[in-house]
């Protein structure tokens, strides 16, 4: 089947891309002798996941437990949920157990002590890292507090629990305006961890885990020193951001949304059927955040966006595109592809999206986790 046979908006997956994103990065984590666990949330699909293991990935990142147990029935065997997961969930943590090696974060005493009772009560030892904030000031304990050392070594005291480590999320890179900044975003990551665990080490606690988790600075990561995990989630797919941030190129991004062309009413302007449902709203980031909701190819097979096309705003169902320069060949009925802003928030919106060679579909994947919220 051609891809133009399909009904529009669609969400297409190049395979050849998918493919060599995952090798590649795998190929990076395996030469530095580091594991990789790659977060699903920007796939949600377990045909993907399945990719990424048969690769050598370690395991898969979850954000919450509605997402693990779709990976858990597919047969994904560990599962991480770098997410604060409250001691009322136990019951479906415990049943999570049954059927995979279960881990999750810890950054609040009263919490930890919560999933401690939880599994003294089930006669179970849950895996657990202390997240650790290294300046993306959402979760995460502050390692600089006079009472972070004690934090951990409490953690680690906890029955129920077996501490396996630090872990931490740089989301702050993907406000860097430079190369440099990413790379020192990296580089701080990285020191916070070591100095860390040095100063639990000499309180008698041994972590055997320090994982860091994010696509714009694993580039960085890969060579810092200290580090056991990576967990980067968008290099599967890639997207606009990605590219502004300079972890990939427009030949990397593998997803797309095919859209059709519904109306012309203005020379200088033209609508499309992918509307905020279909890209989201996110706006894009990087050194220099392109503007608008995607960048248009006019050309269904082409590697470089038309730059006349602005996606200047978005509807429910409508995306409505300024010709900025020049003319515009295109007529209702019309096909283009859109290389949104933010691949993740994409696949949450989509029940399947169509896997391609070039103009051909090769198959279908089922987006099986999205819309899992808790």
């Amino acid at each position: 089947m051609r891809i133009t046979e399909l009904r529009t908006p669609q969400v297409l997956i190049e395979r050849s891309r998918l493919e060599s994103n995952i090798t590649r990065m795998q190929e990076a984590a395996n030469a530095r002798r580091l594991r990789l666990r790659p977060h699903s949330k920007t796939h949600k699909s377990p045909a993907v996941a399945r990719l990424q293991l048969q690769r050598g990935a370690v395991g898969i990142c979850c954000a919450k437990l509605g997402e693990a147990e779709v990976f858990a029935e597919a047969g994904v065997a560990d599962i991480r949920l770098p997410y604060p997961i409250q001691p009322s969930n136990s019951d479906r943590v415990l049943a999570l157990m049954d059927r995979a090696a279960i881990s999750i974060i810890v950054d609040n005493p009263t919490v930890a002590l919560g999933w401690s009772v939880a599994m003294r009560a089930a006669h179970r030892r849950l895996d657990v890292l202390v997240k650790v904030d290294v300046g993306f000031h959402r979760c995460g304990i502050d390692p600089d507090a006079p009472d972070a050392v004690a934090f951990v070594r409490e953690i680690a005291s906890l029955p129920g629990l077996r501490l396996r480590g630090l872990l931490s999320h740089a989301g702050h890179g993907y406000h860097a305006k430079s190369e440099d900044e990413l790379r020192r975003i990296a580089g701080a990551e990285a020191a916070i961890h070591q100095r860390l665990v040095s100063a639990v080490r000499a309180e008698g606690v041994v972590l055997e885990e320090t994982s860091v988790g994010a696509t714009p600075t694993v580039r960085f990561s890969l060579d810092e020193s200290g580090l056991t995990e990576l967990r980067p989630g968008n290099y599967v797919y890639y997207d606009r951001t990605q590219v502004s941030l300079g972890a990939a190129a427009l030949t990397d991004c593998a997803l797309s949304v095919m859209a059709t062309v519904v109306s012309r009413p203005t020379p200088d302007r033209i609508i499309l059927d992918c509307g905020s449902k279909t890209l989201s709203s996110d706006a894009a980031r990087g050194f220099d955040p392109p503007p608008g909701y995607g960048a248009v190819f006019s050309d269904l097979d082409a590697d470089t966006p038309d730059a006349r096309f602005l996606i200047e705003r978005l509807s429910e169902e409508h995306a409505t595109v300024r010709v900025t320069t020049g003319a515009a060949n295109l007529h209702a009925g019309d096909r283009v592809r859109v290389l949104p802003n933010h691949a993740c928030t994409v696949s949450n919106l989509l029940d399947r999206v169509y896997l391609v060679d070039g103009l051909t579909v090769v198959d279908t994947l089922d987006v099986a986790a999205r819309g899992k919220i808790w």
